[in-house]
């Protein structure tokens, strides 16, 4: 558990972003997403979710939770620096956090966003 992976040079990290991951970003040494939420609701699912992902990966990220909206920010702690872990986990994150359902046709009909009482993220 304690293996240290070699960590990845800046302009691997932004290149792949771009490619991989285009609404994160890099800084301070950490690679940061904001999702914004229609309030308190979403944000605690945001959190949850994050949380429950992190946990099964068994990488902890650092979060800044807000009425509407959530930063997670990862990093590598015993590589000091951005590795592949975490673009393993900002990816997990991501598909999770942004599935629509209601987009892919099939038996799931997603949250009806038109409708202020149910929507509770702002999907990019």
């Amino acid at each position: 558990m304690d293996e240290k992976l070699p960590v990845l040079p800046d302009e691997e990290i932004q290149a792949r972003l771009a490619r991989e991951l285009p609404h994160w970003y890099l800084e301070s040494g950490w690679i940061r997403r904001k999702y914004r939420t229609e309030g308190w609701k979403g944000t605690l699912m945001v959190v949850n979710t994050v949380g429950h992902l992190a946990e099964a990966a068994w990488h902890h990220p650092d979060l800044t939770v807000s009425y509407a909206f959530v930063i997670v920010k990862l990093s590598t702690h015993s590589s000091k620096g951005v590795t592949e872990r975490d673009f393993a986990l900002a990816r997990k994150i991501e598909e999770v956090i942004q599935w629509q359902p209601g987009r892919e046709g099939g038996v799931l009909e997603g949250t009806p966003n038109e409708d202020q009482r149910f929507r509770y993220i702002k999907y990019d």
